[in-house]
């Protein structure tokens, strides 16, 4: 059985993964003054922040977050673990960049005891690591980006970072992503 064959039956899901780290700041929109004159706008608890796992289905453009107290080895373990109940135990291919956690000896430790002595092509969880330094290939930091301007965009309907999250969230999840970016990966070949 061929690897696009199992991709197109749906039992191998191709994700691009990242994280991001949305802060309370995130939300100020953009305002209108005299040309020439500073505009102050008061901006409070700027610290908060929360840090959100994505991914997005290669197949189908489909997006989901995970909400996380940081970006480290035991969250992105969580992380997988959400994945796998998500997909209910297919087999994942998981695109990400080489970030410190996503090499972490957590993740590598929950990697070897899920996938066990079984070939690549056969892991349960098999990752493929993006170019050093190349944020432009991941389009979950497109995903990412949409969620933010759309947060800017409403920002004046924001009070509280609760809402903020909770307007990111529920604007990303509700995403049917049809990125031109998901063709470099084949994505027409196989629908």
């Amino acid at each position: 059985m061929t690897e696009k064959s199992c991709i197109v039956r749906k039992e191998t899901v191709f994700l691009f993964v990242d994280e991001c780290h949305l802060l309370w700041g995130d939300a100020l929109g953009y305002v209108w003054g005299p040309k020439g004159e500073r505009i102050e706008l008061p901006i409070r608890n700027e610290r908060e922040r929360q840090t959100y796992y994505g991914a997005l289905n290669l197949l189908s453009g489909d997006t989901l977050t995970f909400s996380a107290e940081a970006g480290n080895g035991d969250q992105t373990v969580t992380f997988l673990k959400s994945l796998r109940r998500c997909f209910q135990g297919r087999r994942l291919v998981l695109l990400w960049d080489g970030a410190s956690y996503h090499r972490s000896d957590l993740v590598k430790t929950y990697l070897r005891k899920l996938n066990g002595e079984r070939p690549e092509e056969e892991r349960l969880i098999q990752c493929i690591r993006f170019a050093p330094n190349a944020p432009e290939q991941n389009p979950m930091e497109d995903v990412w980006l949409a969620g933010k301007q759309a947060v800017r965009k409403h920002w004046y309907e924001m009070e509280t970072f609760a809402q903020v999250k909770h307007f990111f969230s529920t604007f990303i999840e509700g995403m049917t992503v049809q990125f031109e970016k998901l063709n470099w990966y084949g994505r027409l070949q196989l629908i």
